[in-house]
């Protein structure tokens, strides 16, 4: 079979495989975006660690290395850009804010206009991710080829970011007991905007990885007790 299959690949290849399962959930049915969000935390995961378990086969050949790389972005417009979107998706269709307040389902020239809108700034997010990854790999590419060094910052918000924003905003949902949903898409609409933007984000050593690990295990933690317990 073509492509590669040790283990420096195996946390990204179940990053795409939870991503997957998270969008096919979120859609389901009248959808079921809490539950997605659950996967996107475990791509995020499997992320934070896919790049330093790669690094540790010293005998990588440069295709390998390539390969890698090309995988891990791949993986991520999956995980972190068509998944959050999914969600998005998910959530205009179970929130009731925008059934019972906004009636966005009357069939009213309103209705469309906001049903349009909503869509818009997914759609609009996911490109962003796109844009983000492809600029990410050329310039990567670059560094790679000039034999600089480690990399110490990166150029606009990684999209891997999103395994924590968007669990943030959703868990506000059983903390508030508010329909976060336009929240959602605000901050969907703003996270795009910083994946694109020329801004310096630092980028995260050992350490750093390990507290945004224990930063998501908190707030997942948080929502299973919240949505089983609290709120049952």
């Amino acid at each position: 079979m073509i492509g590669y299959y040790d283990y420096t690949m195996i946390l990204t290849y179940m990053s795409l495989v939870s991503a997957g399962t998270g969008i096919i959930v979120s859609l389901s049915g009248h959808g079921h975006p809490f539950i997605g969000i659950f996967f996107l935390m475990f791509s995020g995961f499997c992320d934070a660690f896919d790049g330093k378990v790669a690094r540790t086969k010293k005998d990588r050949t440069p295709k390998e290395t390539k390969y890698g790389m090309h995988l891990d972005s791949l993986s991520d417009i999956v995980a972190f850009g068509m998944l959050p979107a999914c969600i998005g998706s998910a959530l205009i269709k179970t929130s009731p804010y925008l059934r019972d307040t906004l009636n966005i389902y009357d069939g009213s020239v309103r209705s469309a206009i906001i049903h349009i809108a909503l869509n818009a700034i997914l759609v609009f997010y996911v490109l962003c991710s796109l844009i983000r990854l492809a600029y990410y790999n050329v310039t990567e590419e670059e560094r790679i080829n000039a034999n600089e060094g480690p990399r110490k910052y990166y150029d606009g918000l990684p999209v891997t970011n999103s395994a924590l924003i968007f669990p943030f905003v959703m868990l506000l949902q059983y903390i508030t007991k508010m329909d976060i949903t336009l929240a959602y898409f605000v901050v969907a609409l703003i996270t795009a905007f910083l994946f694109i933007s020329k801004i310096k984000v630092f980028k995260a050593g050992l350490r750093g990885t390990i507290i945004c690990v224990l930063i998501g295990a908190a707030m997942f933690a948080a929502m299973m007790i919240f949505r089983f317990v609290i709120n049952k």
